[in-house]
């Protein structure tokens, strides 16, 4: 199989990991929080590098329940996640300048693996952040946590909690998919090329 990419595939890479930028400049994550005292809904965006909306209200009303202080300082990923998406927009360019298929498939592998770990960690934090309770909280309901949903939707009390990408994170999926749909698009060319051939 030809091991260099098409002209167009590169252009592809280079955009879609260029389109990584995003995530400097748009919240990545965003959990919304519903009940009758809030039917306009409480909001907390996840940023690469901080948090932003209603964490105050949020933390207010959390104490009573026992849950941990939301502050910037308990997410120690917010130092080295931007040099991280800074080093995948620099393979994703090389990926691009060098036009090597062995790149693009380390890329593919090195961002479903970087997928998976933030997924996991973001699981790890609401876990903890759900389930160590502060003892001598105002109210306590024995055997009841308060996870946060991964992603989706999830009744916790009077509250629907969702838990979905923001902006800089649907940005981010959507160059994934296109990366992946470049490696897809090369596979397939080359292997109906090799059909004729035979």
């Amino acid at each position: 199989m030809k091991q260099k990419l098409s002209v167009a595939s590169r252009i592809l890479v280079a955009f879609s990991s260029g389109a990584l930028i995003a995530v400097f400049f748009l919240p990545a994550w965003r959990i919304d929080l519903f009940a009758p005292q809030y039917p306009e809904g409480l909001t907390m965006n996840i940023w690469i590098n901080g948090l932003s909306g209603d964490v105050d209200i949020i933390n207010g009303l959390n104490h009573y329940i026992g849950m941990k202080h939301i502050t910037v300082d308990m997410f120690p990923e917010f130092k080295f996640l931007p040099f991280v998406v800074g080093f995948y927009m620099l393979l994703g360019l090389l990926v691009a300048v060098t036009g090597k298929r062995k790149f693009l498939f380390i890329y593919l592998v090195l961002t479903a693996i970087g997928g998976l770990l933030a997924m996991l960690d973001f699981y790890r934090w609401g876990y903890n952040y759900g389930h160590n309770l502060d003892p001598k909280a105002a109210i306590q309901v024995p055997g009841l946590s308060y996870q946060p949903p991964l992603i989706g939707h999830k009744r916790i009390l009077n509250f629907d909690s969702y838990s979905f990408p923001d902006a800089g994170g649907w940005i981010v999926i959507g160059a994934a998919i296109l990366a992946f749909g470049v490696w897809f698009a090369e596979w397939y060319h080359h292997h109906k090329l090799e059909k004729k051939q035979k």
